[in-house]
C-alpha cells in the first residue's frame, strides 16, 4: 500500500470508534475519522469469535488487498478501520470488495 500507513495503536483505534462515523454491512463494519496527517491509516479488526488464527490472518489478508486493489480511490487525510463481521469468513473475495466500495462511499471516503 502505497499511500496507507498502518494504524497500530489501541488508543487510536478506542478514539475512532467512540468520535468517528461508522457503517455496516453484512461482512464488513467501517469507521472513520479525518486526520490531520495528510496520509491515511489503516487498521484492520478481526474478533477471535470468528476463527483460530490462521482464518482470523487469511480475512485479514483479503481485506488488506481489497483496500490495496482500491486505495487511489480513497481520500487521504483519514482514519479508517474495518472490522471483519461474520460472515467475511465465507465471503467471496469480490463480495468483500464491493463492500468495502460501497461502505466507504456512504461514509464519503471513496471516491
Amino acid at each position: 500500500m502505497r499511500h496507507t500507513v498502518s494504524l497500530k495503536e489501541n488508543r487510536e483505534f478506542r478514539s475512532l470508534y467512540a468520535r468517528g462515523k461508522n457503517a455496516a454491512g453484512v461482512c464488513l463494519a467501517i469507521h472513520t475519522r479525518r486526520n490531520r496527517l495528510g496520509v491515511t491509516r489503516l487498521g484492520v479488526t478481526v474478533s477471535s469469535k470468528l476463527g483460530g488464527a490462521v482464518v482470523r490472518n487469511r480475512v485479514r489478508r483479503r481485506v488488506k488487498e481489497a483496500y490495496r486493489l482500491e486505495e487511489n480511490r480513497f481520500a487521504k487525510g483519514f482514519d479508517i478501520v474495518v472490522v471483519a463481521r461474520g460472515r467475511a469468513v465465507g465471503a467471496e473475495f469480490a463480495a468483500l470488495r464491493n463492500e468495502l466500495v460501497r461502505l466507504g462511499g456512504k461514509l464519503g471516503v471513496y471516491r
